[in-house]
């Protein structure tokens, strides 16, 4: 049967058929060729999806393992970290009262008879008998305000400085919850020793009259400031980040960065991975306040919740600063390439940019010279260079903080705004301007 040309006027000459089929092998071929890269396409952009959802994910618990790290791995940011706890009055309200009840549980009154003379002991124990409870309460009194004085002074923020400062070598701290010291976990409780509190307020009851003070002996006594039956889940998650380190960030960072990469439109990717990490990390901040009221709520009447919420607030400073940081950067980053695309809104606020310090270097009425025209030329690269140090002293800065990464953001932004006012493209010399585009018929 004869191949007609679809218009119902015969059949096709041999050339025409020829001819026919090789348009419809080439049309076939190009539509093979445009499917292959679509389908490169979607695997690229589903691989991207992964590490950009891996990063995210991972995001929130580096900021725990680096704060973890640096609890358990460095003595100094873990003294820093528990230091203003010295001088929280809850805490030191709640230890008074705790010392003081260990003290009065190893004062016998009796033995006071022991220091009069024997001829008035007869009189004197009788005495006692009718005054024994006021005189518990005199003893009591007197022991409250020496522990007083002793917990709100410079020697106690000292104590309990070197005190966690030694204990630090020998202890994994309150979050991995094995060994002995300062600051320890214990099932679902979170411990201070106040032995070194006591040896203190004994020496100054001794110092003060109340001899009898001298033969209490040395005591351990542990002041519970947390106790929540999620403790021993936290501390077994709280391990694990530990041994990651600061590893576990480096590689959220790669997997973003290998999302970004592998991501067709590379900076709307950039935009949503810092945008997505920072609502994250972000939720885990909103987390971390939720969690203390939960906690607060369950403790038994024995806890002093006071004393447990500034034990809880200062053990979490540095990590809520974390959150801070990683919030702050993430909203700069995307930021800054959001300003930097083709979109319509972006490009009007580059106009705006630009025409703006113009006109403050036409107020001005500043010639910037040869060196308008070498900005102009390598303005691009200073750019960049703008960028890479704000990254580099970032990440070389000794645990920046939210505001570090701000006022970071900020000082790059005043240097590229004086790059922009030295750029002065009158200053280029003719033969080193890019040829107008020539006109086409």
């Amino acid at each position: 049967m004869s191949q007609a040309d679809g218009t119902g006027n015969g059949p096709l000459p041999p050339s025409e058929r020829t001819e026919l089929t090789e348009l419809r092998d080439r049309l076939a071929a190009l539509e093979q060729t445009r499917a292959a890269p679509a389908r490169k396409h979607h695997l690229r952009s589903a691989l991207s999806a992964v590490l950009i959802v891996l990063a995210v994910i991972l995001a929130p618990l580096s900021v725990v393992a680096v704060w973890t790290n640096d609890i358990v791995g460095d003595t100094d940011r873990y003294v820093a970290t528990v230091a203003p706890l010295a001088s929280d009055p809850d805490v030191q309200a709640g230890i008074t009262n705790r010392v003081t009840n260990v003290v009065m549980e190893h004062v016998d009154v009796p033995l006071l008879l022991d220091q009069v003379a024997p001829e008035d002991r007869p009189r004197l124990e009788a005495a006692l008998k009718k005054l024994e409870g006021p005189l518990t309460d005199a003893l009591r009194g007197l022991v409250e305000t020496i522990t007083s004085k002793f917990v709100t002074s410079d020697a106690f923020a000292t104590v309990w400085t070197d005190v966690n400062r030694r204990a630090h070598a020998a202890v994994d701290k309150a979050l991995t919850g094995s060994g002995d010291g300062a600051v320890k976990l214990e099932g679902d409780k979170v411990t201070i020793d106040l032995a070194p509190v006591v040896e203190q307020v004994k020496q100054r009851l001794v110092d003060s009259g109340l001899t009898v003070a001298s033969k209490i002996p040395e005591v351990h006594t542990d002041f519970t400031v947390m106790t929540s039956d999620q403790v021993g889940k936290v501390k077994t998650g709280a391990r694990l980040l530990d041994v990651m380190g600061v590893w576990l960030p480096v590689i959220a960072v790669l997997l973003a960065a290998g999302g970004v990469w592998l991501a067709v439109r590379r900076r709307r990717a950039l935009v949503v991975t810092a945008l997505a990490m920072a609502v994250a990390v972000g939720i885990l901040g909103i987390g971390l306040t939720v969690f203390r009221t939960f906690y607060l709520d369950a403790l038994p009447a024995s806890v002093n919740p006071a004393a447990a919420g500034s034990v809880y607030d200062a053990l979490i400073r540095f990590l809520r600063a974390g959150v801070r940081t990683v919030v702050t950067l993430g909203v700069i980053v995307a930021l800054g390439a959001w300003l930097s695309g083709p979109g319509r809104r972006a490009v009007r606020a580059r106009e705006m940019w630009r025409s703006g310090i113009g006109a403050v270097r036409g107020a001005a009425g500043l010639s910037t010279g040869p060196v308008g025209g070498w900005v102009h030329r390598h303005k691009n690269w200073l750019n960049w260079g703008v960028v890479v140090l704000a990254a580099v002293v970032f990440v070389l800065w000794d645990h920046p903080t939210g505001m570090v990464t701000f006022w970071l953001a900020l000082g790059a932004l005043g240097l590229l705004a004086v790059v922009e006012f030295l750029d002065d493209a009158d200053e280029v010399r003719p033969s080193e301007r890019e040829p107008a585009a020539r006109p086409t018929a």
